[in-house]
């Protein structure tokens, strides 16, 4: 089964970017001024999935992983360049996309793969999502003595 990534947000400066590519008018690619990675992310059986938009990237060439903390940091480069009959055009430019790692994951057993333009990072969970639990609440009396030490039981005087 997969279900959404446990609601946590990259960051507000993710967020913002996200928001701005989004829009057809202020799309940060179509001025060039960022190469930007976009993400997805969500939890399958127990493990963390992460798949990250990179075409025309060479990722034994181009393209680094790190884990420092519970922060995943995808880094590269993009050189990418389209010729045809009358036209010549290149994409380039160096990325970064850090994005923080679910609480209880292994990521000493990360493992990522590159088809078709896609980055997919795997890092499998410590242990399963806890079900939720009922705590029921005991009531006592205020008049109870048990809250705290009786007169003839206290030592300080």
């Amino acid at each position: 089964m997969t279900t959404a990534a446990g609601g946590h947000s990259p960051s507000p400066i993710a967020d913002m970017l996200d928001w701005l590519e989004s829009g057809p008018a202020l799309g940060l690619r179509g001025f060039g001024l960022a190469p930007y990675v976009r993400i997805e992310d969500y939890m399958d059986e127990g493990t963390y999935v992460l798949r990250a938009e990179m075409p025309g990237i060479d990722p034994d060439r181009d393209v680094s992983l790190d884990i420092e903390g519970d922060m995943l940091t995808i880094s590269g480069e993009r050189h990418e360049e389209q010729k045809d009959k009358n036209r010549h055009e290149f994409h380039y430019g160096s990325f970064t996309r850090s994005i923080p790692l679910p609480r209880g994951v292994k990521t000493e057993e990360i493992k990522a793969t590159y088809v078709d333009g896609v980055l997919e990072v795997r890092v499998p969970s410590i242990a399963q999502e806890r079900k939720p639990v009922k705590v029921s609440v005991e009531r006592k009396d205020s008049g109870s003595t048990d809250s705290g030490p009786k007169e003839s039981e206290r030592t300080d005087g």
